[in-house]
């Protein structure tokens, strides 16, 4: 089997987005839209990838790091010209290169993969990904031949009249043997209108020198959406978070309200847990089985609940974790914490555990009962089955050693 290497073009300003951040970094489930893409890369099988950089290079080579080859496209000349900028790594390549455009978070690993084996069993020379929609308009469309074969894409802007009435587009993923690509990058002309080289002629290219160009249709449109505009980013949200939702009532968590839940990307939870209404789920959660969340509470990047946790409403949680069979049941705020298990907060605990210039630490023993409306300020530790009273501050520095009661303003141990 040929082996496979991927670019993907992530080179675009993304002027309709009015945004500082470079395109590709904006957020969708809690995770830049870039990792989306190369998540998928890898699990298509690619044994390296080379990402295209252009508009805050920078920022986007930062993001990237070890995780792909950055080559950066100092001129925006399009997307056949930033495909031109990998040809040098190709040179002695023979393999098959996956092409994916850096702003498409929703495009599904199985649809990349199936494009690939589609593209190798069919022995073809490049194999385009399409989607039918009902509204083609500012889209490439896929233009057939009386046979059905794919002729060429004719971006929007120079279709006629006949073409731009096509409902099938082009997606923006192609795969093509290397040695193909190559020849027909060297073929494709400045475009004299949008002032750039299109990757997209390379179809009507190879198909002119008589080689075998297909077209593989996804079923759901929605994979192929680049992000353009802040709506694109929204609608991108909105499915992606939809599919994270379905995914966790289909492996035993009980969502009582997804239509106000939220759940990022990367969340781990166990079965048998429940989430009320109205429940904010950063990325990077881990919660066990059997736990009661919500409604009404967020818990934010970092939060690690054991089993059978309990976090009722207007609860938050920050790089904290529960032990298992603790609860805070009532509003409350939990900050770079360690809480053993059989914990009880009272309602209205705070850690305050920032003081200006650093976060702090707080560590809670096993079976330690917190009273209500309580502060610490952090660091601070309170041994297992201690006791802070209700309505104490619990200052910097101090220890309630085990089994020990500490009330006051200032806390104090008491006999």
């Amino acid at each position: 089997m040929p082996e496979l290497r991927s670019i993907i073009l992530a080179a675009g300003k993304g002027t309709r987005m009015k945004s500082a951040i470079p395109k590709v970094l904006h957020a969708v489930c809690g995770q830049p839209i870039l990792r989306y893409v190369l998540d998928v890369s890898r699990a298509a099988g690619a044994r390296k990838t080379y990402v295209v950089v252009g508009h805050q290079a920078d920022a986007v080579r930062d993001f990237v790091g070890a995780a792909a080859e950055v080559i950066e496209q100092t001129q925006l000349l399009g997307t056949a010209d930033a495909v031109r900028r990998v040809v040098p790594f190709l040179k002695n390549f023979s393999g098959d290169v996956l092409i994916l455009c850096g702003d498409a978070p929703l495009l599904e690993k199985p649809t990349i993969r199936a494009l690939v084996n589609r593209h190798r069993r069919a022995d073809a020379v490049c194999t385009v990904l399409s989607a039918e929609v009902a509204d083609p308009a500012g889209y490439g469309r896929i233009v057939r031949d009386n046979a059905g074969e794919i002729m060429a894409i004719r971006e929007h802007q120079d279709a006629d009249s006949r073409e731009r009435k096509i409902p099938e587009i082009n997606v923006g993923v192609y795969c093509v043997r290397s040695r193909d690509l190559l020849r027909a990058l060297s073929g494709v002309t400045f475009n004299g209108r949008k002032k750039e080289f299109y990757l997209t002629d390379i179809v009507a290219i190879l198909r002119q020198a008589k080689l075998k160009v297909q077209a593989v249709k996804i079923r759901d449109s929605r994979e192929g959406l680049g992000i353009n505009t802040r709506r694109d980013l929204a609608l991108a949200q909105k499915v992606m978070g939809g599919k994270i939702l379905q995914a966790f009532m289909d492996n035993g968590v009980t969502l009582v309200d997804p239509v106000n839940t939220y759940i990022g990307h990367d969340v781990k939870i166990g079965r048998d847990t429940v989430i009320q209404p109205f429940v904010y789920i950063d990325h990077d959660v881990r919660i066990g089985k059997d736990c009661q969340i919500g409604p009404f509470c967020r818990l934010r990047p970092g939060t690690r609940l054991g089993d059978r946790v309990q976090i009722g409403n207007f609860g938050e949680v920050s790089r904290s974790g529960f032990g298992d069979q603790s609860v805070m049941k009532h509003f409350g705020f939990v900050g770079d914490t360690r809480i053993g298990k059989n914990v009880n907060i009272g309602a209205g605990f705070v850690t305050a555990n920032y003081d200006g210039k650093s976060k702090n630490k707080t560590v809670i023993g096993d079976k330690a009962f917190i009273g209500s409306n309580s502060t610490v300020v952090a660091p601070v530790n309170i041994a297992a089955q201690a006791v802070l009273g209700a309505g104490s501050v619990l200052t910097q520095g101090r220890k309630i050693p085990a089994g020990k009661v500490a009330v006051g303003v200032p806390a104090r141990v008491v006999r």
